[in-house]
């Protein structure tokens, strides 16, 4: 085996449901397994979903079997040149990670109104499929320590087009000045990144014995430090791409001897080949995914549920949040589907937009953590209008009447571009550019040019 060290691989012998001989042939054979998930916010029928896919392959598509939203390809197509990508029609997941799904449905009830954290948030997979599942009154706070990771964690938040979602931007600890604030956490861990082996291979060179002890420590503090967010009944799910011991078994014995829970067993249909493991005082269940077992990468994952703890109380609170002023108001709705049941919140001249019962939310976290992103941003407020951001482009709340101009695949990918996208058109003034009805952004149509608002930051700058 030329690319898996022996150091490595010897660490791999005895680990439960391990075929070391399959595994080894099946990373020697390097075949790529390639997975999308589809955003239901924005692909709701069939022939959508359909319409997709024909997009990216030819080929027989399959469904990932635990997943209600989630594909496999025949092969891997260039996403950057799919301008279905780009409008947030769909995220590109590793298809063992979509797991998580199917643990939230038997874990939690998705029809109640929820707070859920997903600690270690970032590029967005987990949170994206997070906040496909809740109820919209529910509320997913999503969170990245790391400050570059955390600005690719909104920017995948913003595609998604979701108003109740906040990014937030800080270390585990600091979540612990919310006591019992949260129904359900996802950690899912920062790992040595075992499982990712056969897609990456070139990440096997920062393996190392000694860093799989660290991950492991690292693992210890981040549940530590958060566990306080948690509540009383609230439910936390577990997870690494690791296949290490120490990262997967070793905390699961680590959070039933220092942590008050009992494990949640998760139903397993026996032909999806997912190994359940054991650990601890209570046998708790976990569940690992080996890619020679099953059609996606290394992944492991457990649930608990917190038995004693803080059950948050709601204390009166200093309403931090400034409301658009009513002469704004108007500039506002001509843009926006339904004002009703919606917060309008006016920030450094900028528009925000979410679920109305999240305002209590935002007010609480912005005096305790630091708030990378909240709701929609629907664009800045000038003297005689709004000029809107991209963020309202991405999401689900704009209004039919909003003008719209139709892009063919060469268009879109000029516009995707930051180009002029040398579209013909009767439309004046701002504008949706759309690709088989997916908004990709916003343009400004001026009698002699097309003035292109896409954002500098996320322009397409290959070349076909």
């Amino acid at each position: 085996m030329d690319f898996l060290p022996k150091k490595f691989t010897d660490t791999l012998t005895g680990l439960p449901g391990m075929d070391l001989a399959a595994f080894l042939r099946v990373h020697e054979a390097g075949e790529k397994v390639t997975s999308i998930r589809i955003n239901p916010n924005k692909i709701q029928d069939e022939d959508a979903v359909q319409k997709v896919l024909a997009s990216m392959t030819e080929g027989p598509v399959s469904r990932v079997p635990w997943s209600q939203y989630g594909y496999y390809l025949p092969s891997r197509p260039s996403f950057t040149f799919n301008p279905f990508f780009h409008g947030g029609a769909y995220y590109v997941q590793e298809a063992s990670s979509m797991f998580l799904e199917h643990v939230m449905r038997h874990a939690c009830d998705l029809t109640t109104s929820l707070k859920v954290l997903d600690l270690c948030a970032a590029p967005g997979g987990k949170s994206t499929l997070l906040q496909s599942l809740l109820s919209r009154e529910s509320v997913l706070v999503s969170n990245e320590v790391i400050k570059s990771r955390a600005a690719v964690l909104a920017d995948n938040i913003s595609k998604w087009g979701a108003a109740n979602v906040i990014v937030t931007n800080n270390d585990p600890r600091d979540f612990g000045r919310l006591p019992g604030y949260f129904d359900v956490m996802v950690v899912d861990a920062p790992c040595s990144g075992s499982g990712l082996f056969r897609r990456e291979p070139e990440a096997v060179e920062e393996w190392s014995p000694e860093n799989v002890i660290l991950c492991s420590q690292r693992q210890q503090r981040i549940l530590a430090d958060a566990w306080g967010a948690l509540k009383e009944n609230g439910i936390l799910i577990y997870a690494t791409c690791s296949y290490s011991r120490e990262e997967d078994e070793e905390i699961m014995e680590w959070i039933q001897k220092n942590l008050s829970v009992e494990n949640i067993a998760i139903p397993v249909h026996e032909n999806w080949n997912i190994v359940t493991t054991e650990a601890g005082e209570q046998m708790a269940e976990g569940y690992r995914f080996y890619p020679d077992k099953v059609q996606g990468e290394g992944f492991f994952i457990s649930c608990f549920r917190k038995t004693a703890g803080d059950v948050y109380t709601a204390k009166k609170q200093r309403d931090t949040l400034s409301a658009v002023a009513k002469k704004d108001e108007a500039k506002v709705a001509q843009w926006v589907k339904n004002t009703d049941n919606l917060f309008l919140m006016e920030h450094q001249g900028e528009v925000l937009i979410f679920p109305e019962n999240m305002a209590s939310v935002v007010s609480l976290l912005q005096q305790h953590l630091y708030l990378r992103k909240a709701g929609i941003k629907a664009g800045q407020l000038a003297a005689k209008e709004l000029i809107p951001d991209h963020q309202l482009a991405m999401s689900t709340m704009i209004r039919e009447t909003i003008p719209q101009v139709a892009l063919t695949r060469e268009q879109a990918l000029r516009y995707l571009r930051k180009e002029d996208p040398e579209a013909t058109t009767d439309v004046k003034g701002w504008a949706l550019m759309m690709y088989e009805g997916m908004a990709l952004g916003w343009a400004k149509i001026l009698p002699n040019r097309i003035n292109n608002y896409y954002p500098k930051e996320l322009r397409i700058l290959k070349e076909v």
